[in-house]
């Protein structure tokens, strides 16, 4: 393989770039076997380096909960594979359309292509999983592929960087570095496509500078998503399983439970519960290796002050302990917190919280629940808990979202066979296995007629032949 690409500056990322855009135009299509071998080298890439990725992602974090990286990322992206590899002849095959009536005995035929170099700028909280699941779906599309990391995951980026190199030659896929310039120098490449993952307010940029190329982007957000539990819903299998999504990976992951929307005369005992099950599930002690660290001191500081203004303002705190407190904050540890009483006038329900902190919030009915989530920008997830099938029905006809999961949280992230995205505010364009296909491919529609097809009959001069058509025409419409 080519050496790995460092110190990547603005020069060698243009270099780069055209190099893989050259051979994207002068390269016959990849095949099957070419695209298979891709998705063999990169799960061996996985499989290869799997500690030593696990290492680093905990290192660039402070602490990682291993086993959250193993489920979270590592195993899921394996699954990815297999499932691609198993499927990727079938989604390359031209595709049967029906044909119209008039145009028979033509035929109509949807035939993927690939879309040439796609971009891909990946976040920092899981950084294995949200880099490499969509380059699944790139490669597999038989695209070629550049990749962005954070700037937050030095140790995660360097070692995807040495891995990819060895694995890959460059006009296949490459890593940038994440020196200062590199990622508005990349956001401003005319790709054939560029994927985000990240927040609502960088993809607003990243948006922006794409659009000066015309390129066409998928963007995964983020932005406040909902936990409607119904008055049908038995509070003790709520609690746990909002406690654990609200909690896994301290709650950085954009799919996680921002709020909870729950009727009035429940919301302190359902807070209780969940204050309970996170105490069974990672304790009182910020030692707890199950317990993952924020990714920086600003993140931590952004969150205390989120806490620090609900207070402030009136909430009610559950929390084991204080932020400011030194087995807490020395570890970058934050303690899991409930706020009760929240308002939308405190930061803590103005913007995306991405961490530890829970709002549990009280309504009269369902209705207002509705009302409280169409009032604000689409989230990206939505999560219903109950017994009542229509209540149920109601909620999903009337809010719109990326995804729901009913009865749990996080788990339609998980489904191989359903698409990921957003909506609005929460982004645009989705991926996960046959949708990142088809999101990284040309579906081009293509008409191949018949000689028998009497199209000649609509040339000039058109006579009275065509008034004779016509009638046959306006029948056929």
């Amino acid at each position: 393989m080519d050496q790995p690409l460092t110190g990547f500056g603005a020069n060698a990322l243009q270099d780069s770039f055209h190099r893989m855009v050259e051979r994207s135009r002068t390269d016959p299509p990849a095949t099957l076997e070419q695209r298979l071998d891709r998705l063999k080298r990169l799960r061996s890439l996985l499989t290869d380096n799997e500690k030593r990725f696990e290492q680093a992602i905990s290192a660039d974090f402070g602490h990682r909960c291993a086993t959250e990286t193993l489920i979270a990322e590592t195993l899921s992206l394996l699954g990815d594979i297999k499932h691609t590899a198993k499927h990727l002849k079938r989604w390359m095959a031209p595709r049967k359309v029906k044909t119209e009536l008039q145009f028979w005995p033509g035929q109509n035929r949807l035939i993927p292509q690939p879309l040439g170099v796609v971009g891909i700028i990946a976040p920092w909280n899981y950084p294995l999983q949200l880099t490499i699941a969509p380059a699944i779906g790139a490669l597999a599309a038989g695209n070629r592929v550049m990749i962005k990391p954070s700037e937050l995951s030095p140790a995660f980026s360097a070692l995807l960087q040495e891995t990819v190199a060895a694995k890959f030659d460059a006009d296949e896929m490459v890593v940038t570095g994440i020196e200062d310039g590199i990622a508005e120098a990349f956001a401003r490449l005319p790709f054939d496509h560029l994927m985000f993952t990240g927040s609502t307010r960088v993809g607003r940029i990243v948006a922006e500078a794409a659009g000066r190329n015309l390129t066409p982007v998928t963007l995964e957000l983020g932005g406040k998503s909902p936990t409607l539990v119904d008055r049908s819903a038995d509070l003790d299998e709520v609690a746990p399983r909002v406690a654990y999504a609200k909690l896994m990976n301290a709650g950085q992951t954009c799919i996680a439970p921002d709020y909870v929307l729950a009727p009035r005369d429940q919301v302190e005992p359902l807070a209780e519960k969940i204050r309970a099950a996170m105490q069974t599930m990672f304790g009182s002690d910020p030692a707890n290796t199950d317990y993952t660290s924020i990714i920086a001191d600003r993140h931590y500081a952004r969150l205390k002050g989120l806490v620090d203004d609900a207070a402030a303002q009136g909430a009610k705190l559950l929390q084991p302990a204080s932020a400011d407190d030194p087995a807490w904050s020395g570890r970058r540890k934050f303690p899991p917190t409930l706020v009760l009483g929240a308002t939308p006038d405190m930061k803590i329900m103005q913007e995306e919280i991405f961490g530890p902190l829970l709002p549990v919030i009280g309504v009269d009915d369902a209705a207002e629940a509705i009302r409280f989530i169409n009032g604000r920008d689409r989230p990206l997830a939505l999560y219903w808990f109950g017994k009542d099938d229509a209540a149920r029905d109601e909620v999903l006809a009337r809010t719109v979202s990326g995804g729901v999961t009913v009865n749990d949280c996080l788990v339609h992230f998980a489904q191989q066979n359903q698409p990921m995205g957003g909506v609005g505010a929460s982004g645009t364009g989705a991926y996960h296995g046959e949708w990142g296909f088809n999101t990284f491919s040309q579906l081009k529609p293509v008409f191949y007629r018949s000689p028998y097809n009497r199209f000649a009959d609509l040339y000039p001069p058109y006579g009275g032949k065509i008034a004779r058509l016509s009638k046959v025409l306006r029948w056929l419409s």
